[in-house]
């Protein structure tokens, strides 16, 4: 699962950030910070974080390319 942010589209309302704190953190008020490749344990998590974010700024990738490794 590849993770990209938007990041000019990003307000750092920090949805993401309370679903999935393993991947996402603010750092500061509202500079996001994430893991670009989330781990198979955070993936649902992720998923919840994509579909809360008000602005809709986080694109998920699923699929077998962006999963092997």
């Amino acid at each position: 699962m590849k993770i990209v942010v938007d990041l000019n589209r990003c307000q750092g309302y920090a949805q993401c950030v309370f679903l999935a704190p393993r991947v996402f953190e603010l750092h500061g008020e509202e500079a996001l910070l994430y893991v670009p490749q989330a781990p198979e344990d955070q993936r649902e998590r992720v998923r919840r974080a994509a579909a809360a974010c008000p602005v809709q700024a986080i694109l998920v990738e699923e699929g077998a390319a962006s999963d092997a490794r």
